[in-house]
């Protein structure tokens, strides 16, 4: 069975399980290199690259749901996700299923909700569903480099664009950082999300203030320079700080 009869036959299930007109595009950031990167899936069909989304099950939450898509089209379980966004331009998917009559259920006018999660890229590793070619993580200055489908690059810019207001009162990096990690470290994730330079001074003095941090009786070893101490997330202040918000930052 070749992609576009693959699809088709996801097509006609899909229209017996799922709410017409509604979609999940959620948008995972990972950390590595001191850079972010996000997960896409590559289709077989189209050979474009998607962000790992889906639809919403008749008899479900459409917070449950986003879980069971980016484990169903991802392999990823356990993770936090919070929505942004709607995206309802009327001709966001038309292009793509040009090729394809009007009364299939992919081709038909879907809302969809951007959700964004931050996720140890390390933790997982990404597999593909029956329609998807290869399932990966993307560096962001790469996305220039390859064809997203649809609308996912405006997903993926508004995503950033939360993130960014996110860290203004809430805590990030429990998910994005080894447990045990070094303040250049940390700064370097903040630096990552913000697109800019941080002054060292500053960042280290107002990281310390939000009093979610642990410092251990632990160094960095090798290097060519001091080993930096190490340090990792008070976990339950790091979790009274994502429900209450920042007061010190």
């Amino acid at each position: 069975m070749n992609a576009r009869e693959q699809l088709l036959k996801r097509a006609d299930k899909a229209k017996k399980i799922f709410l017409p007109h509604i979609s999940i595009d959620p948008v995972i950031f990972g950390f590595d290199q001191n850079e972010l990167k996000v997960l896409l899936l590559k289709m077989k069909f189209g050979k474009q690259w998607f962000l790992p989304g889906g639809f919403v099950q008749k008899n479900e939450d459409l917070d449950k749901e986003v879980l069971r898509v980016l484990e169903f089209r991802a392999g990823i379980t356990n993770v936090f996700v919070e929505s942004f966004g709607v995206f309802g331009q009327k001709d966001r998917n038309q292009d793509y299923f040009k090729n394809f009559d009007d009364t299939l259920f992919f081709k038909q006018r879907f809302i969809t909700i951007g959700y964004y999660a931050l996720y140890n890229a390390e933790s997982i590793n990404p597999v593909t569903d029956e329609l998807s070619e290869v399932c990966e993580w993307i560096y962001l200055h790469q996305l220039p480099e390859i064809e997203l489908a649809m609308d996912h690059q405006m997903i993926i810019e508004k995503a950033l664009l939360a993130l960014r207001e996110k860290i203004a009162y809430k805590p990030i990096g429990l998910n994005l950082l080894p447990e045990k990690f070094t303040l250049p470290e940390l700064q370097k994730l903040y630096e990552a999300i913000l697109g800019k330079k941080l002054n060292r001074g500053n960042f280290y003095r107002k990281i310390k203030n939000l009093n979610i941090l642990q410092k251990l009786d632990e160094r960095r070893k090798g290097g060519a320079h001091k080993s930096p101490d190490l340090y990792c997330f008070d976990i339950q202040k790091y979790n009274e700080a994502l429900e209450n918000g920042l007061s010190n930052w």
